[in-house]
């Protein structure tokens, strides 16, 4: 529209003044500016971003509310929120109905670990597969991992998830950092240890973390264990070590669906009644928040790396103000 806008400028001014007087060179520069103005116009544009939330066993509330601020100081998103109705097989439930397509990205913040009877819609579910089988991005936010063993979709989105030792293949990382596949029925169902000050270590360089430390510290993290799932088309890109067994787990990953991007990872935990805890101020996991979200939805990252980005001796936080 700005450059159809310029041409007709060009037009006018063409007719008041004989073009003939003007040089080539002249006219060019001035479609010159105009396309420049025109692609300025389209790297401006925001990434658009839905947050899918309404139930969890977190407090998917403030998780959501936390999100949106972190994404909204980078000013690079524009970030929308569904809210799924909770009576399963009512009315508004089975209207609900999610705009995918509208969107870059879409955060997954639901879980129904704790009562499985609560499900998105059948219509969402295969929304949602199409919509990333034609290229949308989506970001499993921490307990969404845990979310929806019936949806078989879901699992091949997610990669690995928190499911039954019976369930899929489990991964760790070799102390050569070679990737060992644990098979179902082998080792444990997935689990956690008490939340811990992690460090995070790089395994596989990505838009996403290029320029980040090697090793950098998340506090306050939950560590999964025993992930399991399909475990296709998957890229683990970051672990940390259990110290009381010694075994690196996978911290975070990026799954290919079809045309579909998919980031996965187990930071990002928000409890009842915790308002923006310490591994939501992490400039660390805020800093991986927001480059994360741009990759998925433009293939890219331009989100710099901050001057107090964690180190793998210090914790670096920002102020428990949200501003």
């Amino acid at each position: 529209m700005i450059l159809q806008k310029a041409l007709l400028e060009i037009q006018i001014f063409e007719k008041k003044v004989n073009i003939k007087c003007l040089s080539k060179g002249i006219l060019l520069g001035m479609l010159l500016c105009c396309s420049i103005i025109c692609l300025q116009a389209q790297s401006d544009k925001k990434i658009e971003v839905l947050i899918v939330d309404g139930f969890s066993n977190h407090d998917w509330k403030q998780t959501t509310h936390v999100v949106t601020r972190i994404l909204g100081k980078s000013e690079l998103f524009n970030v929308s929120v569904t809210t799924m109705p909770l009576e399963v097989n009512g009315e508004a439930w089975k209207h609900w109905n999610p705009k995918f397509h509208k969107y870059n990205v879409v955060i997954q913040n639901t879980n129904n670990i704790n009562d499985t009877a609560l499900r998105w819609p059948p219509k969402a579910e295969r929304k949602l597969e199409n919509y990333l089988k034609k290229g949308g991005g989506l970001y499993i936010l921490h307990s969404a991992n845990n979310a929806f063993p019936h949806w078989e979709e879901y699992n091949r989105i997610i990669g690995l998830g928190w499911r039954n030792k019976t369930y899929g293949t489990a991964i760790q990382i070799t102390d050569d950092n070679k990737i060992l596949t644990i098979p179902s029925g082998e080792g444990r169902s997935t689990y956690h240890g008490p939340r811990n000050d992690e460090k995070i270590h790089i395994l596989n360089l990505h838009p996403i973390n290029k320029g980040m430390p090697k090793i950098w510290i998340s506090p306050d993290m939950e560590l999964y264990k025993f992930a399991r799932g399909p475990a296709e088309e998957l890229t683990v890109l970051s672990y940390a070590l259990d110290e009381e067994t010694g075994i690196k787990w996978p911290v975070e990953w990026v799954v290919e669906y079809e045309l579909g991007k998919v980031y996965n990872s187990s930071m990002g935990h928000l409890w009842k009644g915790e308002l923006y805890p310490l591994g939501y101020r992490c400039i660390g996991f805020q800093t991986t928040l927001i480059r994360a979200v741009e990759w998925l939805g433009s293939g890219k990252v331009t989100y710099p790396i901050p001057g107090n980005f964690p180190s793998e001796n210090k914790i670096s936080l920002a102020p428990d103000n949200l501003k």
